[in-house]
């Protein structure tokens, strides 16, 4: 079982970082996944993550306190718009359904972004 949940844990790390570039795949679920599996299969892994100069406090934070920093927030609703705009107007090909679906999941991630807390620098 400790196997399993490793190699669970790599394939949901690898999704969450694709998620970073790819806009309708989300990364921090992913993440989150990641860590949850690792506490549970390895210590190792599970420091190593939430030790990442990249993802490492990102993940502590959210864990911890459940916010996203305000510079976080900014970057992804950005990229998502942008990727789903240019979505729309090159890879949709007038298709009106497919233009409203892809604008109602940016409209619904952006929201659940923006219902999280964000997160107050220390001074």
């Amino acid at each position: 079982m400790k196997y399993l949940l490793i190699i669970l844990g790599i394939i949901s790390l690898s999704i969450g970082i694709l998620g970073i570039f790819l806009p309708l795949l989300p990364t921090t679920p992913f993440l989150l996944l990641s860590a949850f599996l690792f506490a549970r299969s390895s210590q190792r892994l599970h420091d190593w993550l939430l030790n990442h100069k990249i993802f490492g406090r990102y993940i502590r934070d959210f864990l911890q306190e459940k916010t996203i920093p305000l510079r976080i927030k900014i970057i992804s609703i950005s990229m998502l718009w942008i990727t789903i705009t240019g979505s729309i107007i090159f890879a949709a090909n007038g298709k009106l359904w497919l233009q409203i679906v892809l604008l109602a999941v940016a409209a619904g991630v952006t929201v659940h972004v923006l219902s999280y807390k964000t997160k107050k620098n220390k001074s």
